[in-house]
């Protein structure tokens, strides 16, 4: 195990570093993937060590450690693998055995700091920003399985509403899911219908104002805090927690990146 911490306590070298299990699990897929160059398995490793202290400290990429790398090879290296699709790789090949008994989507606001505006030779609807109250902000659209785990997001603008990715999210729901659990954001006839469509049960509250109210099962809708607990999980990494990426891609790279974490921890 390489530690680029030596100073640090256990600890935090936990935090900021792979253990040997989730080195091997990530190596495995890189080595496999046709868009990807390994070369020096240590120097790759330092690059991933690199990128999750961006991620966890939510540091500029130039105030990266020199122990870490230079910052922009850094950069310009995970830049290119978002463009690549290399981080929603690591995300997918992490993936294992998930419970599709259920699966849970809701969404979270993220406030977008100035830097995050202005991308060159694009707009802030193509970069998933937008304004909503609470100001410059984007909306991470998320699909976890019965236990919280993620599945795949999806961003938006963060005035755009919930149901507006709704479909989106149930074509990216997996084959064999059973049920799809939602909160009352998400009521919609024809929402309903699309999940009915795929086989599979609704379970999202009716709102106060229908006139017909539906049937809900309170029961397995009880389990949909573990799709907030994975918003909480993942808002411990700074650099989810705020917006500073001026393209969304590279944002939704740092999403891969922490989904992959959460199903290897």
């Amino acid at each position: 195990m390489l530690h680029f911490f030596p100073g640090k306590q256990s600890e935090m070298a936990n935090r900021l570093e792979l253990s040997e299990a989730e080195w091997t699990a990530i190596y495995t897929i890189l080595v496999a993937h046709p868009r990807v160059r390994v070369g020096d398995p240590e120097q790759c490793q330092r690059f991933l060590t690199a990128v999750l202290w961006v991620l966890r400290v939510g540091g500029q990429w130039r105030a990266l450690p020199a122990a870490l790398g230079n910052w922009n090879s850094v950069f310009k290296r995970f830049s290119r693998w978002c463009a690549q699709g290399v981080w929603e790789a690591i995300h997918k090949g992490c993936i294992h055995l998930p419970d599709l008994q259920t699966v849970f989507i809701d969404s979270t606001i993220v406030r977008a700091h100035p830097c995050a505006a202005g991308a060159a030779h694009s707009s802030a609807q193509e970069e998933a920003l937008g304004r909503s109250r609470g100001g410059f902000s984007t909306k991470a659209h998320a699909l976890t399985d019965a236990l919280g785990y993620p599945l795949d997001i999806v961003l938006s603008g963060g005035q755009e509403s919930d149901i507006g990715q709704a479909e989106t999210l149930l074509a990216l729901t997996p084959q064999g899911a059973e049920v799809l659990g939602a909160d009352k954001a998400y009521d919609s006839d024809r929402f309903v219908a699309a999940i009915k469509e795929r086989g599979m049960e609704a379970v999202i509250p009716p709102r106060a104002n229908r006139t017909e109210p539906r049937e809900c099962d309170w029961f397995t809708y009880a389990e949909r805090h573990l799709i907030e607990c994975f918003f909480n999980k993942i808002k411990h990494y700074r650099r989810i927690f705020s917006r500073f990426e001026k393209l969304a891609r590279n944002y939704k790279g740092f999403f891969h990146f922490v989904s992959a974490l959460i199903w290897l921890r």
